[in-house]
C-alpha cells in the first residue's frame, strides 16, 4: 500500500495507464536573424493561445464556467506583455533561440512561484511551467500525449498532472488519478474534484512502483493506493465504492428539503465559496447560504489586481444570487501579493 494526499473524494479501481511527455531538450542556440525568430515564438504563442481557449470552452461546456476560469488564467499569462515582453527582448538582445529564451523567463517566474510562502501562489509555478512546455512544444512541433483517448477504466498516473492536460481527461473513461507530484490546492487537482473523478496525489517514488497494466485500487478520501492488490482488497473496495455511490445518490433526496434534526432543530447548512460563479453550485445542492466568502481567490489567475469596481460587483453578484439568503464576506491582504502583483 502507498501514501499520499487526498486530492478527489471517491474510490477508483481499474489498470493503470502510465502518462509520460517526452521530454524537452532545450539547448541555448544562437539566431542568424533574431527579428525572424521573434516572429516565430509570436507564431508558438497564438497557437498556444488557440488550443488554450479550446481547452476553457471544453471545459466551460462540460463541466462549468468556473472550471474554464483555469485555462481561462492560463490565457492571461500567455497574453501579458510583461512576460511576452521579457522573452522577446532576450531573444533579440541575447540572440538566442525562441525555446530557450521561454525556458529563461518562464523558469524565472515559476522559480519565484515555488519560493512564496503562500500554498496557493506555488501552486501558480506549475501553470507557468505548464505554458512554457506547452509553447516549446509548438515551437519544436511536439505533440502532447493525448489524454482524452485513454481506453475505458484507466487510472492515470503520472510523475505530476499539468492543467492542461487535467482538462483533456474524459471521465467517463478515467476512473482514477495517482501522481507523484502536486498538492490539494494545485489546479489539476481542483479539476479532478470538479470532474468528480478519485485522486491521490504526492506519492512518494511512485513511478517505480507502478507500470502499466498494474491493477490499482485508490481511495481518494484517505489517499491511499493498492498496487496489484489481492482479489479481497479488490472486492472490499468495490463494495466502499458502490456505497459511496450510493449514499451519494440517495443525499440528493434532501435537496430542497429542510435541514432540521429529528427532534426538530434546525441546522444552517451553508456552503464556503471562493469566487460568483461558486454560487451555482451553492443553489444546486439547495445551500442555506455562504458561510464563507474566500475573497481572496479574486486576485488568483490574473494579470493584474482587481479594482474596487471589479470587487464590488463581484460581492454584488452574490449577494443578489442568494437574495434572502445570508452571505460572509472575508476581506483578505497578502504579503504574497504584495511580492508579484502581476500574477496575482
Amino acid at each position: 500500500m502507498l501514501k499520499g494526499t487526498n486530492a478527489s473524494f471517491g474510490i477508483g479501481i481499474g489498470s493503470a495507464v502510465i502518462v509520460e511527455e517526452k521530454e524537452l531538450v532545450i539547448k541555448r542556440e544562437a539566431v542568424a536573424d533574431p527579428a525572424a525568430e521573434v516572429e516565430r515564438f509570436k507564431g508558438a504563442l497564438e497557437k498556444t493561445l488557440k488550443k488554450t481557449e479550446e481547452l476553457a470552452a471544453d471545459l466551460a461546456t462540460r463541466v462549468g464556467e468556473k472550471e474554464a476560469e483555469i485555462m481561462q488564467g492560463h490565457m492571461m499569462l500567455l497574453m501579458d506583455p510583461m512576460l511576452t515582453g521579457e522573452i522577446e527582448t532576450a531573444i533579440t538582445g541575447e540572440g538566442i533561440c525562441a525555446e530557450y529564451a521561454i525556458e529563461q523567463v518562464c523558469t524565472t517566474y515559476a522559480d519565484m512561484f515555488a519560493a512564496m510562502d503562500d500554498e496557493l501562489m506555488q501552486q501558480r509555478a506549475t501553470d507557468m511551467r505548464d505554458i512554457k512546455t506547452r509553447m516549446q512544444r509548438e515551437l519544436l512541433g511536439i505533440e502532447s500525449v493525448d489524454i482524452a483517448s485513454l481506453p475505458a477504466g484507466s487510472i492515470l498516473v503520472a510523475k505530476d498532472l499539468t492543467p492542461s492536460m487535467t482538462a483533456g481527461i474524459n471521465p467517463e473513461h478515467v476512473t482514477g488519478i495517482v501522481t507523484e507530484l502536486g498538492g490539494k490546492t494545485s489546479h489539476s487537482a481542483i479539476l479532478a474534484r470538479a470532474l468528480e473523478i478519485p485522486a491521490v496525489v504526492a506519492v512518494p517514488d511512485l513511478m517505480n512502483q507502478v507500470h502499466n497494466g498494474h491493477v490499482i485500487v485508490l481511495d481518494g478520501s484517505e489517499g491511499l493506493v493498492y498496487v496489484d492488490p489481492d482479489q479481497e482488497v479488490v472486492d472490499e473496495f468495490s463494495a466502499k465504492r458502490e456505497k459511496f455511490l450510493k449514499e451519494k445518490q440517495e443525499l440528493e433526496q434532501y435537496i430542497g428539503k429542510q435541514t432540521v434534526t429529528k427532534d426538530g432543530v434546525h441546522i444552517e447548512l451553508v456552503a464556503n465559496i471562493g469566487k460568483p460563479e461558486d454560487l451555482e453550485k451553492v443553489l444546486q445542492y439547495d445551500g442555506e447560504g455562504v458561510g464563507l466568502f474566500r475573497t481572496e481567490f479574486l486576485f488568483m489567475d490574473r494579470t493584474a489586481m482587481p479594482t474596487e469596481e471589479e470587487q464590488f460587483e463581484a460581492y454584488k453578484a452574490v449577494a443578489e444570487g442568494l437574495k434572502d439568503k445570508p452571505v460572509i464576506i472575508r476581506t483578505w491582504i497578502s504579503a504574497a501579493i504584495k511580492k508579484s502583483r502581476i500574477w496575482a
